[in-house]
Formats: C-alpha cells, structure tokens, sequence
C-alpha cells in the first residue's frame, strides 16, 4: 500500500498525517456500513436494524467534528505547503462528503420505518437493491482508492454515477407511471422515490470523493468537469 504523508524531519508531522489518515478512512468505513444497513433495514423490513442506524449518525457527526479539528490544527501548527496541503484540503472536503453520505443513509432508515409502518407494497424495492448495491459499491472503492491513492480507480468510481443516474431516472418513470395507474398507492410510492433519491446522491458523493482525490495528487480541480472527461482533463493538464 501507498502511502498518503510524505517525509518529514518531524516525525510527530508525519504521524499527525498518518491519524488523520487513519481517521479519515475510519468514518468512510462507518459511512458505508450506515448505507448497506439502512438498504437492508428496508428490505428486510429490520426496524431495530433502521433504528441503529439512525442512532449511530451521531458516530459520524463526531469523526466528521474530529477530522475537521484535526486538519484545522495541522494546517494552524504546521502551515503545510504543496502535497502536504492538497492531502489536508482533500481529506477535509472528502470528509464533509462522507458527512452528507452518513445524513442520506439516516433519512433512508426513517423513510424505512414509515414504510414498514404504511404496510410495503414492496413496488420499487427491486430498484433500491440494485442502486444500494451500486452506490455501497462505489464508496468501498472511493475509499480503496485513497488508501492507494489510486487515480485511475477514482476515475474508474467517478464514471460509475452516470450508470447510478440512470437507473434511478428509469425507476422514477416506472414508480410515476404506477402512481398514476393506481392513486391509493401514491403516499407509499412517494417514500419509496425519497429512498432512491438518497441512493442517487450518495452516488453524487461517492464521485465528489473521488474528485478530491485527484485534486490531491494531481493538483488539478476537477470538479466541474464531467466524469467521462476526467482522463483527457488529466492527460492535457500534464
């Protein structure tokens, strides 16, 4: 494995780098619990399982309020310069994307109790299995990805969204269409299409990570930038 700090004549500097590291890929890992739990807790109709994860956001607030302290006393205590200073800037905007993820998969364990509590019609459910399993899979690279710094799998992760939006726009006709064929239906319908819009934006995120990974090692802002033409930005910048 790579590693994410460089060397310094500090040791104490690098193994500030290091926690925050640590610490960083700690959360992601959380984070990509809280998803898989939150999709099964639905589909398995779990409601204790949907309460944990409700109860344990409050993990994530405190790693995200724990790296956030980190990154600002480093950046106030060493005023890093270069790589240094693209990893903390990266890892702290990698975090606050992390932070939404772990926000997305509380409000699916919600949506999942007043599911269960309206009686599922388990219309739509196909769908969420398929993009909580694309999404979770996503994250799990995203974080592979920094523990490697590995640019062309960010690339790789970054790409997959596109496919993670259109199945959710193709489940969004479907469950509209059956709306309209069947009003009784629609309240229900209605949590199932706040459930897939929080999977399409964990999806959003997951890519966000991945862009500021790149900005980390390569120095280049890809942010705007559309995912397909991530390589080609990155070959002309170099």
């Amino acid at each position: 494995m790579k590693e994410l700090t460089t060397d310094h004549i500090s040791q104490q500097f690098n193994q500030e780098l290091e926690m925050l590291r640590q610490h960083f890929l700690t959360m992601g890992g959380v984070v990509e619990t809280q998803v898989e739990n939150a999709v099964q807790a639905l589909l398995e109709a779990q409601g204790e399982l949907a309460e944990e994860v409700r109860e344990r956001d409050a993990s994530v607030n405190q790693l995200d309020g724990l790296i956030d302290e980190e990154c600002t006393r480093i950046l106030a205590k060493r005023q890093p310069a270069a790589s240094d200073l693209r990893m903390i800037l990266s890892i702290s905007k990698a975090v606050s994307e992390l932070e939404r993820i772990g926000d997305e998969a509380k409000k699916i364990a919600s949506l999942s109790l007043t599911l269960m509590g309206e009686g599922e019609t388990h219309r739509g459910y196909v769908e969420i299995n398929r993009i909580g399993q694309m999404v979770s899979k996503m994250i799990n690279q995203s974080l592979d990805a920094y523990a490697r710094l590995d640019v062309d799998l960010a690339i790789k992760v970054a790409n997959k969204d596109r496919k993670v939006d259109r199945e959710y726009e193709t489940a969004l006709r479907s469950l509209v269409t059956y709306m309209m064929e069947d009003p009784r239906s629609i309240s229900n319908i209605i949590n199932v299409i706040w459930v897939l819009r929080s999977l399409e934006r964990i999806g959003d995120h997951a890519r966000h990570t991945c862009q500021h990974l790149i900005y980390m090692i390569k120095g280049v802002d890809v942010r705007h930038v559309k995912a397909k033409d991530l390589k080609s930005e990155l070959e002309d910048a170099e």
